[in-house]
């Protein structure tokens, strides 16, 4: 394991909760439920065998399966995998890397990659996990990877209120860089343009490749009417908006996340 590796699993491991980041705040409240509605869309019917990669605690694991998938979990944080295994509904999970996934080829019927994404910083990485997850699924299948947008960070800061100089010198330097700096909270990680994921994708063999955005155009002013009046109609607006400018060209990238969705050609 790299020294990458190592520092994002101690992160995971020693000092953030991803069992709780779904529920913590305007922005993950509304990227559960924009994820959640986009899979119900995009996914075949119930019955459907679902590897998901970097499934972390298993939050959407649950839900598939909950829903009828066949869902199996894998993850490069050990604590991450006996959490999903000990959650209700238990999910059938072990630890492994995106990159060299021990599953066998056109094994499911889709491949999620909703975290992998983020924290591989080389392109070639990227490749790698993505052909992985080509690799194991069948032709006509599809796979859908999450990434984090190259401006998620600093609107974030902006919303609530923390854009201080050294995030806005920050802010500047990934317009041209894309990696995020460790030392501003969050572990190593790479931000995505849209036109970067789209080509990353088509790099990997998926073809019909289409990016949405998760939380849409208004998910910073939900942040900033958190705990204050209104908050709830700003919430509901922003989500009903996120619905609406879903695959909006011009507004795609100003989403904290995107979904990117492409399906497996004939080999």
């Amino acid at each position: 394991m790299d020294q990458h590796t190592s520092e994002i699993v101690d992160y995971y491991t020693l000092r953030y909760r991803e069992d709780q980041r779904l529920s913590a705040r305007p922005q993950a409240r509304l990227e559960w439920i924009r994820t959640t509605q986009l899979l119900r869309d995009l996914l075949p019917g119930p019955g459907a065998r679902v590897l998901d990669i970097g499934g972390g605690t298993g939050e959407y694991a649950r839900a598939l399966a909950g829903a009828g998938y066949e869902v199996r979990l894998v993850d490069l944080v050990p604590s991450h995998v006996a959490q999903a295994r000990g959650g209700q509904p238990s999910i059938e999970a072990r630890v492994a890397d995106a990159r060299a996934l021990p599953d066998a080829d056109d094994a499911y019927d889709v491949a999620l990659l909703l975290g992998p994404l983020y924290h591989l910083v080389d392109r070639a990485d990227r490749l790698k996990a993505l052909r992985e997850a080509v690799r194991v699924t069948r032709p006509g299948g599809h796979v859908v990877a999450a990434a984090i947008s190259r401006f998620a960070g600093p609107l974030d800061f902006a919303a609530t209120g923390r854009l201080d100089e050294r995030l806005l010198d920050e802010a500047e330097s990934l317009l041209t860089d894309g990696t995020n700096d460790p030392r501003t909270g969050f572990t190593h990680a790479y931000f995505h343009r849209v036109e970067e994921i789209t080509d990353e994708c088509s790099a990997a063999g998926l073809t019909d490749v289409v990016v949405h955005g998760v939380e849409g155009p208004a998910w910073t002013a939900a942040e900033a009417a958190a705990g204050g009046p209104g908050q709830d109609a700003v919430f509901s607006a922003a989500l009903d908006l996120a619905r609406v400018y879903s695959t909006e060209p011009a507004l795609v990238g100003s989403s904290a996340h995107l979904l990117v969705a492409g399906r497996v050609p004939g080999r």
